[in-house]
């Protein structure tokens, strides 16, 4: 704030502005004082040397101070008074301001002594440069080497949002500083009282160039209570990753007691680096956890995890998982790709659920697959080829049954462009399926097929209707290591299928509720004709029955997979309408019907047996977006036969804000299972004020999901916790239950506090608050860590 002026024997000229050419670019520019990741360090302070008096002669209401121009362009100085004795020392005094590009400071008083290229400010001094801000009582730069130090400063970093105190800053160049008697937060409290978190050193030394930091005599204080101290601290310097000591993680589960992991961090190199810390277990005894990360080029990229208990106290034995997975798109149509997932007994998954993180924790893939893409003038050619296997997990009480392995899948995918708009299709491909690891009584065959897939269309689209003809060919060659039902290891078959597509489109303008919409009308009739072919006796390697849902029912074929072709002589009538938003384009509302009708019986079916129904279930669906904050999706599958429904799916989210979201979603299935799930990330209580000093002044949020089966009754799976938003740190509580059987679940606690600016301690919820809540929305950003929920300015 500029200071008023009393009356004096001097002049008081208004504010004058001087072109200045300094000799050192680094005050002015990017160098010193640029923020946090500009600073150097030093020593001791440079001395301040007595202030001589002007020469009178020489002084003038208005000075000119001229040097070497610097290569960064001019700097602008507005004081009071500037005086200056030829290469002698220069003085300015009252309301000094110095600015350059991106830096200003300003001062009482500013001393530049030209023989030293030494200038000093002092009184008020303030810095700010690239949204970092210092305040100090003094400060001493020498313009020829960037080398100086700032008295008692405040500090702030615009960056991280924190800052802090100290008693004096060094630095010597502008990648090197030393701090002494620091302070660091990114709480501001503004009655002066103290944060509420706060890490103190006794002395604070970075290194930009080499990206070291080290801090001594380091205490982290929260809410007034040290809760971290380490004699000496080392951390990385910028954002680039260090070698170092990571936060402790501690981790509590109802099967493992308490545990807490100490990882540390090693900086291989550039592209790889290496994660690795024990694991102490108050049930399991001491085991050993690392990950390895590489990466040999753009998009060329790995990781291998692994978790080594030697012996586990609660069974006796040694225990451990492997996690390997690669991917890569080197460049010319080439991708290539791995994962591999393994685990030393079939509890693992119960005992260790944090460990293989996976939506089939009892299904662990082994895979490989590799594929190579050539362009070809009208269409174009992929050659793929790999292998697929599985390590199950097996439960006594509760066995799954094991899909098949391929071992291994070489393939060709070709696609062309024909004259006269004709697209021809081609998949052929060779398999070898096995089985491993299958449960008791499982005695499907293994073998071998050869298959090939080929198609011929033509699209007609005028804008207001389509029509797609479609004709295709399944093919397939069986080779069984057991004999098949019908006592043959050897067969083949090949099964042909006509479809017709067609559509119309119809678009009328309508208002709702004073807001225009456009309204669509598009019927849709499918008809397709496959002749049947006796199936029964050949195995089935990868076919399972499609979900009925709006896409599947206007498909060909009710199958996935190779193995099975559903004979049809049908036709799918369906319409779907749409409400679209003139302004927005959002689409409102969809609503759609769709049945089938079979004109002969149908002898190839999912349920296996033949079907003399001439109308399949209706299905009926419908969705959008009613408010800005409402949206829903529905399907009922309506069987006529029974007057009922044999598949139901309701689910609706509100979303009025930003970390406000209610979701809701009801399934049945007949005979099979009645559930609802709830999702949830709700404020439950907003303080005011600045969120500090033990005061609840933040925002907390209940968050959670819980699955409920009707059928059971019982709650099959939840996450349930809270989230509290001080501003400056946030603090997570969340427990995850998960069912591992009939009658068992498993537990897990995550506490994590994350000191906004500086680091997290604890265990990590946030991947799971992701996985299990609809529209989930973290408070901070992954990357920039600025966006805040509280009220905190």
């Amino acid at each position: 704030m500029r200071q008023s002026h009393s009356s004096s024997s001097r002049l008081r000229p208004s504010l004058c502005r001087l072109s200045l050419h300094l000799a050192a670019a680094g005050l002015l520019g990017g160098g010193a004082l640029t923020g946090w990741p500009a600073w150097a360090q030093s020593g001791a302070a440079i001395p301040v040397p007595p202030t001589p008096a002007p020469d009178p002669a020489a002084s003038a209401p208005f000075g000119t101070l001229t040097a070497t121009p610097s290569p960064d362009g001019p700097a602008q100085l507005t004081a009071r008074r500037v005086t200056s004795v030829l290469d002698g020392e220069s003085v300015a005094e009252g309301e000094v301001e110095l600015r350059r590009g991106g830096l200003q400071l300003t001062a009482d008083h500013l001393r530049y002594l030209q023989p030293s290229q030494l200038a000093i400010a002092q009184g008020h001094v303030f810095l700010r440069s690239q949204g970092d801000r210092y305040s100090g009582s003094a400060a001493q730069l020498h313009l020829d080497t960037n080398a100086g130090t700032v008295t008692e400063p405040t500090f702030f970093f615009g960056k991280t949002q924190a800052g802090g105190r100290a008693s004096r800053i060094d630095f010597d160049n502008p990648q090197r500083l030393h701090a002494y008697d620091a302070s660091y937060s990114s709480c501001r409290p503004e009655d002066g009282s103290e944060p509420d978190w706060v890490l103190r050193m006794d002395q604070l030394d970075l290194d930009f160039d080499k990206n070291e930091g080290r801090a001594q005599g380091a205490v982290l204080h929260f809410l007034g209570v040290p809760i971290l101290a380490a004699p000496v601290m080392t951390f990385p310097a910028t954002s680039a990753a260090k070698s170092g000591l990571l936060p402790p993680t501690i981790s509590i589960d109802s099967r493992g007691g308490f545990s807490i992991a100490q990882p540390y961090y090693w900086r291989l190199a550039p592209n790889y680096d290496l994660t690795l810390g024990p694991i102490v277990s108050t049930r399991r005894d001491t085991a050993l956890q690392g990950e390895f990360r590489y990466l040999l080029g753009p998009n060329d990229e790995g990781s291998i995890a692994a978790h080594y208990l030697p012996y586990d106290e609660t069974i006796g034995r040694q225990r451990y998982s492997v996690e390997a997975e690669h991917y890569a798109a080197v460049g010319d149509g080439l991708h290539y790709e791995w994962s591999y997932q393994d685990a030393s007994d079939d509890s693992y998954w119960k005992d260790f659920s944090g460990m293989l993180p996976s939506l089939t924790p009892r299904l662990l893939s082994q895979s490989f697959k590799a594929s190579k893409q050539w362009q070809l003038d009208r269409g174009d050619v992929t050659l793929y080829a790999g292998v697929q296997g599985w390590r199950t997990l097996q439960d006594v009480d509760n066995p799954i049954t094991v899909p098949y392995e391929r071992a291994p899948q070489l393939g060709v995918h070709l696609n062309l462009g024909l004259p006269q708009g004709l697209d021809f299709s081609l998949e052929t491909e060779a398999n070898r399926f096995v089985l491993a690891d299958r449960a008791a009584g499982d005695d499907r065959a293994e073998g071998s097929r050869v298959h090939a897939i080929t198609s011929l269309s033509r699209r007609f689209d005028s804008g207001w209707g389509w029509f797609t003809p479609k004709a295709s060919l399944n093919s397939a060659s069986y080779s069984t290591d057991q004999p098949m039902a019908n006592g043959r290891q050897h067969a083949s078959r090949s099964i042909p299928t006509l479809s017709l597509d067609s559509g119309l489109r119809f678009e009328r303008d309508v208002s709702w509720f004073g807001a225009g919409l456009s309204q669509t009308l598009e019927p849709r009739l499918h008809y397709v004709l496959t002749p049947y072919r006796d199936q029964s006796s050949l195995p089935t390697f990868d076919t399972a029955a499609s979900d009925f849902n709006s896409m599947s029912i206007y498909q060909d074929n009710e199958f996935t997979g190779v193995d099975r072709v559903s004979d049809e002589h049908q036709v799918t009538l369906g319409a779907t309408t749409r409400f679209i938003d003139d302004q927005s384009g959002i689409e409102r509302l969809r609503f759609g019907a769709a049945q089938r009708f079979q004109f002969r019986d149908q002898r190839v079916t999912t349920s296996g047996t033949p079907s003399t129904k001439r109308a399949s279930d209706l299905l009926l669906f419908a969705s959008g977006q009613l408010t800005p904050a409402w949206s829903m999706d529905t399907l009922l599958q309506y069987n006529s036969d029974i007057h009922s429904s044999e598949r139901t799916i309701l689910s609706t989210r509100y979303h009025p804000g930003p970390f406000q979201t209610l979701s809701g979603t009801y399934r049945y299935a007949r005979g099979s299972s009645e559930q609802f799930e709830l999702g949830v990330q709700w404020p439950l209580y907003r303080g005011g004020g600045t969120g500090q000093s033990g005061s609840c002044h933040g925002t907390l949020y209940g968050v959670g999901r819980v699955n409920y089966s009707m059928k059971d009754q019982k709650v099959t799976d939840s996450v349930a916790g809270i989230e509290y938003d001080a501003g400056c740190w946030i603090l997570r509580v969340v427990n995850k239950r998960q069912s591992t059987g009939q009658s068992e679940t498993t537990q897990r606690w995550m506490i994590q506090l994350e000191l906004t600016g500086l680091s997290s301690l604890g265990t990590n919820p946030l991947q799971v608050l992701k996985d299990n809540i609809p529209g989930y929305q973290l408070l901070r950003d992954d990357k920039t860590g600025a966006q805040s929920t509280s009220e905190t300015p």
